[in-house]
């Protein structure tokens, strides 16, 4: 029988019941049934959104609209803190997170539509906040290309969030946005070792080949820096210094770093990780986890929820300063992103012009 624990190329190692389901089943393994059970597999479905431009007022994040092409995302990063957002889908967080994936079909006409009200103020839009715009799907859908093409059009700035290499895709798109400084890139880079990565984001490029990506958009200049998030203890926290490092070797503008986040089912879907990967240190990881978090798996107060508190959350920030340093990184290279330029775009309403 395959092990419940691990499923090849997949970062969840189980389905929980989303929260809001009044009604839960449970297996049991009984001994009977021998044959291994077939391996999940991604399925794809519209998502008819009316509008597909997020607000939020949260003070730890720098922008507050975003917007996200797909629900759920197939990389299968164990951490994902969006993972919980499946719940409202009546999906569980684990496994439907990575496999049951929802494509905002029209998104660009949708955007378009919202950009051309009048009272539309321009303010940065960041692509992929919660989940990759990039992820693999991407590659047929081209939803985020399409995304960008109404933002280019527009002269509308954007910030993009990604961990794949998909995005060179489209510098036919970001290299005119970056000269009228209308753009620019946050590469996520957690690990650069191969065998932490295969179990960590299975379906993710290398960390390699991500500061390949980030090499190639500065060289064609799009402004692109790094991100190391999430900053697991006792997991990838020993490779800080030579991820800063690397990362100012291939050409990043800044490295910014996030404390790990376990809200909701995100706990119990990331101990059953440290339990089927890493049992030897689980223990340690969350008891090191909760020091930073008040004495809880999580702590979602604002100021608090993105940095952690406490001994090792304060040495983890010193950390990132030192290595900053070190790499000439000290200081965080402000890029400038034009509103000025923006400009409604004309959408037909149907009407035949008499003019």
């Amino acid at each position: 029988m395959r092990n419940p624990g691990k499923h090849k190329g997949r970062g969840a190692c189980s389905s929980p019941a989303p929260r809001f389901r009044s009604v839960r089943h449970e297996a049991v393994d009984d001994g009977w049934w021998q044959d291994e059970a077939p391996a999940p597999q991604t399925v794809v479905m519209p998502d008819p959104a009316r509008t597909v431009i997020s607000r939020n007022q949260s003070p730890d994040v720098p922008f507050d609209r975003s917007i996200n092409p797909y629900r759920g995302c197939e990389h299968g990063c164990i951490y994902c803190f969006a993972r919980p957002s499946h719940a409202y889908l009546d999906l569980s967080p684990g496994l439907d997170f990575e496999t049951r994936l929802f494509a905002k079909l029209e998104a660009a006409d949708r955007l378009k539509e919202e950009l051309a009200r009048p009272s539309y103020r321009c303010a940065p839009i960041v692509l992929g906040a919660n989940t990759d715009a990039y992820q693999p799907v991407e590659k047929d859908y081209r939803i985020s290309r399409g995304i960008l093409e109404v933002l280019a059009e527009c002269r509308h700035p954007v910030s993009i969030l990604t961990k794949s290499g998909l995005i060179l895709r489209d510098l036919d798109i970001l290299v005119p946005m970056a000269r009228r400084g209308l753009v620019n890139v946050m590469v996520s880079v957690t690990t650069l070792d191969s065998e932490l990565k295969r179990r960590l984001e299975p379906r993710t490029p290398s960390g390699e080949r991500r500061l390949a990506v980030v090499r190639r958009l500065n060289k064609a200049g799009v402004p692109t820096g790094v991100l190391l998030a999430p900053v697991i203890p006792a997991i990838n926290d020993p490779e800080l210094e030579t991820i800063v490092a690397e990362s100012a070797a291939a050409g990043a503008i800044c490295v910014g770093s996030v404390i790990l986040r376990l809200p909701h089912e995100l706990s119990q879907l990331f101990r059953e990780w440290l339990q089927a990967h890493y049992p030897d240190r689980a223990g340690r990881v969350m008891k090191i986890l909760q020091s930073m978090r008040g004495g809880r798996d999580n702590d979602s107060d604002f100021g608090r929820r993105m940095r952690g508190q406490g001994p090792f959350a304060e040495l983890i920030a010193r950390r990132m300063q030192l290595a900053r340093r070190r790499a000439g990184l000290y200081r965080r290279e402000q890029v400038s992103m034009d509103c000025g330029q923006f400009r409604h775009p004309e959408v037909s309403d149907g009407q035949i012009s008499l003019l």
